[in-house]
């Protein structure tokens, strides 16, 4: 393979949109979004105009590259929110109003794990889904460091005391494992 490794190279976001069961009419965030918005415009084109993507993340330069695209490729359908997820209610999103969250490649990169899944899950209406990929806990020569990566068995445990149910464990790439769970 030649070039950087990254976007579709490392997880495929059709795949993992089709997973999560993303269609049309359907109201998504996608928390810790990145400048890249890898999930944010393949959502988009998913959700159609009765749909809504929220891309979501506290660096506002990201926010503002997402914006921008947004713009240039006339997509009503995205709206970019600043916020911490780690702070339970910041995100300006009402609670119980969305179909999906995605949180891809998130949790690694904070110590406050589960207030980041709490915010997530308020996000979301009964029996909607939030999909959670992360760095499996293998060596790999790029990715987060080994002790960064999030446990699958502790993610387990934090998202059944917030009231989530595991509905389905997946590859979601060579060096990537997914997880779906549904709100009770």
């Amino acid at each position: 393979m030649s070039g950087p490794i990254g976007g579709n190279h490392l997880l495929d976001a059709n795949f993992i949109l089709a997973k999560a069961q993303v269609e049309e009419k359907t109201k998504l965030v996608d928390l810790g979004c990145g400048s890249s918005g890898h999930f944010v415009f393949p959502a988009a084109a998913l959700v159609g105009k009765k749909g809504v993507v929220y891309a979501v993340d506290i660096l506002r330069t990201a926010l503002e590259t997402i914006d921008k695209r947004a713009r240039a490729e006339n997509l009503t359908n995205i709206k970019t929110i600043w916020s911490n997820l780690e702070i339970f209610g910041a995100t300006k999103i009402e609670s119980g109003s969305l179909d999906v969250s995605l949180l891809i490649n998130t949790l690694y990169q904070s110590h406050k794990r589960v207030e980041i899944l709490r915010e997530s899950t308020r996000l979301l209406k009964k029996a909607s889904r939030l999909m959670v990929v992360e760095w499996k806990n293998t060596a790999a020569p790029f990715g987060p460091p080994a002790e960064e990566r999030v446990k699958k068995e502790l993610l387990d445990n934090g998202a059944k005391k917030l009231g989530l149910q595991l509905e389905e464990e997946f590859i979601a790439g060579q060096y990537h494992y997914g997880l779906i769970y549904v709100k009770l």
